[in-house]
């Protein structure tokens, strides 16, 4: 593992993701000065996420065409040229295009960074883990920032939340070649895998993901509004409730590239999707905020925990199309979980918001029988099965590794 190559790219991870953590925080500010509708928010959140999600697979596929590490640092600053520019805008139409374009930074960002964490990280799971934590970091640290500076500035001060993104495309235009290749800044040259392409596993583990996201959108949708309904919370412990489960999250991230790494990938999805359920069943059937705060917990940590193994996977299955592999389950699975998000308010319209939350509940086990029909990746395999060698001579520009 290449431990500073690991904390570059995730540090520009963070970098990165403030801006998509930015958009929600931007919109109150929208409604509030430029009176836009509900509806008009909800476009730009469309623009902001779900185009963005949709794009990646397309930029993964560039990238496995030819390596594009410039889209690293130039993705970035896609990303928060939009942002900066949304408060400048004159007009609706105008900030629609570009909150999309600072989703199409984001979504050009992705496929390449993942390449590169998993260039730095070598097989460790728990790397890959760090990187994909750096982007939860980087959306709360998003709205955490941009809500002060605008209630200092007001709308025309998103241009100061270009600077975190200034600062980053300097750093890695100056240090992310030599980081991951070498002080020479000369890329070694990558073998190309000795398996075929896993597409049957792939699309079954594309299933566990979507079905993973419709689980998160569920509860990051509804565990507020439930608190306050059945539990009669106030409006800032159900917010408080949410930070709860992302806070968790986090954890989850770690402790599940850490338990990859000590057993197997399918082992952290598996154990994940086996601990959801009673978590979720936990905060339908607690009696008091007190218990349903630390089953609101257990239910980020277990959602949590493939998280980042999902990307890892996905890779080991498509080894020769590392970047399509990359943005299909960073980007395109995810956004497809989200639009199942109606369904869940049309039942909690119609019936109550514990069933649509029941409802989440079971689909835990689903996700864990679809991981069943799973098996390790063939690169994998042969890993193990490969006669042991002495280690290959390092090149002479070779960064100090773990």
């Amino acid at each position: 593992m290449n431990r500073r190559g690991v904390a570059l790219v995730s540090t520009a991870h963070v970098a990165d993701d403030f801006y998509q953590g930015a958009v929600p925080a931007l919109l109150p500010f929208l409604v509030a000065e430029r009176h836009y509708t509900y509806a008009a928010v909800s476009g730009l959140t469309l623009a902001a996420t779900f185009l963005s999600s949709v794009a990646q697979p397309a930029f993964g596929w560039l990238t496995d065409r030819r390596p594009r590490r410039w889209l690293i640092p130039g993705g970035m600053g896609l990303a928060a040229l939009g942002v900066a520019l949304a408060g400048l805008m004159p007009t609706y139409p105008l900030t629609w295009v570009v909150i999309a374009l600072s989703g199409l930074g984001v979504a050009a960002f992705h496929p390449d960074a993942a390449r590169a964490a998993r260039q730095a990280s070598g097989d460790s799971n728990r790397a890959m883990s760090i990187f994909a934590l750096g982007g939860n970091v980087g959306y709360a640290l998003g709205a955490l920032v941009t809500t002060p500076v605008l209630v200092w500035a007001g709308l025309h001060g998103t241009p100061v939340l270009l600077a975190p993104a200034a600062v980053m495309i300097v750093v890695l235009v100056l240090r992310l070649g030599p980081v991951l290749d070498g002080p020479s800044g000369r890329r070694a040259r990558t073998a190309s895998p000795a398996v075929a392409d896993e597409w049957p596993a792939f699309l079954r583990l594309t299933g566990v993901v979507v079905i993973r996201s419709i689980i998160f959108f569920g509860i990051t949708s509804f565990v507020a509004l439930y608190l306050i309904a059945r539990l009669h919370a106030s409006h800032v412990v159900g917010g408080a409730a949410l930070t709860v489960f992302l806070v968790a999250g986090a954890l989850g991230t770690l402790a599940g590239g850490w338990l990859a790494d000590r057993t197997s990938a399918l082992m952290s999805i598996r154990v994940g999707f086996v601990l959801a359920g009673p978590a979720i069943a936990g905060i339908v059937l607690a009696g008091n905020l007190a218990v349903a705060f630390v089953f609101v917990a257990l239910s980020g940590i277990a959602l949590y925990i493939p998280f980042a193994v999902f990307v890892v996977l996905g890779q080991d299955y498509l080894p020769n199309r590392i970047g399509t592999a990359s943005g299909v389950t960073v980007g395109l699975a995810v956004s497809i979980g989200g639009l199942f998000n109606p369904i869940f308010g049309a039942v909690a319209d119609a019936t109550s918001l514990r069933t649509s939350l029941a409802i989440v509940m079971v689909l835990p086990v689903l996700g864990l029988l679809v991981s069943l029909t799973l098996r390790e990746p063939a690169v994998r395999r042969n890993r193990r099965t490969q006669p042991t060698q002495g280690p290959p001579e390092p090149p002479p520009d070779a960064v100090e590794r773990e």
